[in-house]
C-alpha cells in the first residue's frame, strides 16, 4: 500500500526530482500510517497481498483476456446482420464465500461486453445478457472459478 501510494504521489506531480521524492516519502508514511490505525488495514495484509500477487496477475490476465473475447462476440453480433437479437436475463447462484468475491464477479460480469450485473443479493446474481448465446454458462465461468483459487487460503482451505 505504501509502494502505491508513493507511485501515486510522484505520477500526480508530473515530474520526479529529489525533493518531491522526499516529501512523497514523508507524506505517504503519515498517510500509511493513519490508515492502519484508523482502519482494520495493517502491513500483515499488505505481505498477505504481495503473496497473493501471482494469483492477482492471473485473474487480471483472464479479466483482459474474457473482455477481448466478449468484446469480439458483441462485434460478431452486430455484424452478422440478424433482425432479432433476443435479450434475457438470467438468475444463477454461486458458492462465493467473501463478499468481496461476490463484488468482484459482478463488477467482472459488467465489464465484459453484453452482460450487465442488474442485481446482486447474497449468493443471487441476476444478469441481463445481450443476447442468449452469451446467456450460457453463467453460473460457472472461469470468473467464479479463479475467484473462488483466490478465496482459498495459503494451504488450500475456503476463507
Amino acid at each position: 500500500m505504501y509502494l502505491i501510494l508513493l507511485g501515486i504521489w510522484i505520477i500526480l506531480n508530473g515530474k520526479f526530482t529529489l525533493e518531491i521524492l522526499a516529501f512523497g516519502l514523508a507524506v505517504c508514511a503519515f498517510l500509511y500510517l493513519f490508515i492502519c490505525k484508523f482502519t482494520d488495514y495493517s502491513v500483515k495484509r499488505d505481505w498477505q497481498l504481495i503473496k497473493r500477487l501471482p494469483e492477482i496477475m492471473k485473474y487480471m490476465y483472464l479479466l483482459v483476456k474474457e473482455i477481448i473475447k466478449a468484446n469480439l462476440a458483441v462485434i460478431h453480433l452486430i455484424l452478422s446482420g440478424r433482425e432479432e437479437i433476443q435479450p434475457v436475463l438470467v438468475n444463477f447462484k454461486t458458492d462465493l464465500k467473501t463478499d468481496i468475491a461476490r463484488a468482484f464477479l459482478a463488477n467482472a460480469i459488467t465489464l465484459t461486453p453484453g452482460t450487465i450485473t442488474v442485481s446482486l443479493s447474497g449468493d443471487d446474481y441476476v444478469v441481463h445478457c445481450l443476447d442468449q448465446e452469451l446467456a450460457y454458462g453463467m453460473d460457472n465461468t472461469v470468473f467464479v472459478l479463479q475467484l473462488a483459487e483466490l478465496e482459498k487460503d495459503g494451504r488450500g482451505k475456503r476463507l
